[in-house]
């Protein structure tokens, strides 16, 4: 679930001016009664879900921030807002400090994980460095929702972020790694680097306890392929790899991984 899709537009507001924390759960169900996605659920039953979380402790945890939440059965999608206090508001918070944003959820019954991960999401965006402030500073619902989705660039951008695979060659034969680069340099890929590394005795021997055991001569070559590639050309790749060094789990010198990235955007040039 992507955090850009729930945030409702109708949900927000830029200049909300509760005198205490009572007013403040009163003005969030009334911001979230805007959507029409709770239409049908009653406010007073938002307002005692809010309540009764923050009888388990204050969702005021500090840095003027605070993010009062609850699950409903009435609820089938989630709803988040946000709301800025520019004279700040009294939320019993955990460093006593008054809350500047308030951004809440509204969740269903049947969520707990997506509701989790959400709590999470806004939780990590609104601890970089700076972002409160920009945050509070903008004078509109809309400039407020974009000023927040900045903050969690994965989420902005409509397009898919996740949809590559990060490739880590490692070769310590010249021959070898020369081959694998030109048949990689075929497939499609966002982007290629090469790093030059060294073998592990290359520092073992200059640690006193190990030192005799290697020579600068045996430090011999290696080098790193970093590699974006789709996930659809995954398979493609390793088999061209697999192509020249033969089958990888019996292969010396040459070790493959592979991992999914939760965010890549950008590219690099060739020279």
């Amino acid at each position: 679930m992507k955090l850009v899709n729930v945030l409702r537009e109708e949900c927000l507001d830029a200049h909300a001016t509760p005198a205490n924390k009572d007013e403040a759960l009163a003005a969030i169900v009334d911001l979230a009664k805007k959507s029409p996605l709770l239409e049908k659920v009653d406010a007073a039953e938002i307002l005692d879900g809010l309540r009764e979380r923050e009888k388990l402790g204050s969702t005021g945890f500090g840095n003027g921030i605070a993010i009062p939440h609850c699950h409903l059965s009435s609820v089938d999608e989630f709803v988040v807002g946000m709301m800025v206090v520019h004279e700040g508001v009294d939320f019993d918070a955990l460093d006593q400090q008054p809350v500047h944003l308030i951004a809440f959820i509204i969740a269903p019954e049947s969520g707990a994980n997506e509701h989790i991960k959400l709590l999470s999401a806004i939780s990590q965006a609104l601890r970089v460095p700076g972002a409160i402030k920009e945050i509070c500073a903008q004078e509109s619902s809309e400039a407020l929702r974009e000023c927040f989705l900045r903050q969690t660039h994965a989420d902005l951008d409509a397009k898919d972020r996740t949809s590559k695979h990060l490739f880590h060659v490692i070769v310590q034969d010249e021959d070898l790694f020369r081959k694998v680069l030109a048949e990689l340099a075929e497939t499609e890929f966002s982007s290629v680097v090469i790093v030059e590394a060294q073998n592990t005795c290359s520092y073992l021997a200059k640690i006193p306890l190990f030192a005799g055991f290697w020579s600068d001569d045996d430090a011999g070559f290696c080098r790193l392929i970093l590699a974006v590639v789709e996930k659809r050309l995954t398979n493609e790749a390793l088999r061209r790899i697999e192509g020249i060094t033969g089958n990888l789990d019996e292969c010396e010198g040459v070790l493959v991984s592979v991992q999914e990235t939760f965010y890549t955007a950008g590219r690099l040039g060739t020279s």
